[in-house]
């Protein structure tokens, strides 16, 4: 069974992290590659601009937000994402989502974890 962790990417790497996976479409600001230490970048697994933009604006679009974000995983190019995550999380067991949002509590990670559980 895969563990599926969350963990904004601005937090020092640990081994415990195992597969460092940033899943925002947008590199995180003031941060190097090799400081943040990834393993994959997958863009197509974030949110479409136009949900993300409606969210920041907007906070009370939550609810709103997780609907429409689920539906984007499900259609490509998030779909082929989405496969190429479990491929690499069935060799890693333990996968952080990577995260930049200062948000920890409503965020996109947040969505895409619940999403693969639910997913199977």
């Amino acid at each position: 069974m895969i563990q599926w962790r969350l963990k904004r990417v601005y937090a020092p790497p640990v081994p415990e992290d195992g597969l460092r996976v940033l899943v925002d479409r947008l590199w995180p600001r003031g941060l190097t590659k090799p400081k943040a230490q990834l393993d994959l970048w997958l863009k197509d697994l974030a949110p479409s601009d136009d949900w993300r933009k409606r969210l920041h604006a907007d906070p009370g679009q939550w609810e709103a937000f997780q609907t429409g974000y689920a539906l984007e995983l499900l259609a490509q190019p998030a779909a082929g994402a989405v496969a190429q995550l479990r491929a690499a999380a069935q060799e890693a067991k333990i996968v952080s989502l990577l995260f930049a949002a200062r948000e920890e509590a409503r965020n996109n990670a947040i969505v895409l974890r619940d999403w693969l559980i639910r997913q199977g």
